[in-house]
């Protein structure tokens, strides 16, 4: 019971930490994008960042409520999305250097959630 009482309150705080963060990603590109250069727009263009420290905060506080087995497990499927995220935008910085398309940072984030999923796949496909 407590597994489940502990996955509700991290799903809770991470949708919440999403919906913030689409909510004000909507309003930044709204409104910012409009505004002239300077440190408003800056500012503006940033606000969605609170939501993603929500969601840094909602991981953070997951990985302290759970027992050492889980924890163990979760940092290692977070240090196996790390390293393969390391290794294919590194690789992919050499594609750029011999001609390939530059892409953009938010394109490591996207790397590394991919990465996590497959590698929770993985571990829950093998595991069985």
């Amino acid at each position: 019971m407590y597994e489940k009482q502990v996955a509700r309150a991290y799903h809770k705080e991470l949708w919440t930490a999403i919906v913030v963060y689409i909510v004000l990603l909507m309003g930044s590109i709204k409104f910012g994008r409009p505004l002239a250069e300077g440190a408003l727009r800056t500012v503006v263009l940033l606000l969605p960042m609170i939501g993603f420290g929500l969601m840094i905060r909602a991981v953070a506080r997951q990985v302290r409520r759970v027992d050492e087995y889980q924890r163990l497990r979760m940092l290692e499927s977070i240090g196996l999305a790390f390293a393969i995220t390391g290794a294919v935008t590194f690789s992919y910085g050499f594609l750029e250097t011999a001609g390939f398309p530059h892409i953009s940072m938010f394109s490591v984030w996207m790397v590394m959630g991919a990465s996590w999923a497959l590698v929770g796949i993985a571990r829950a496909w093998f595991d069985k």
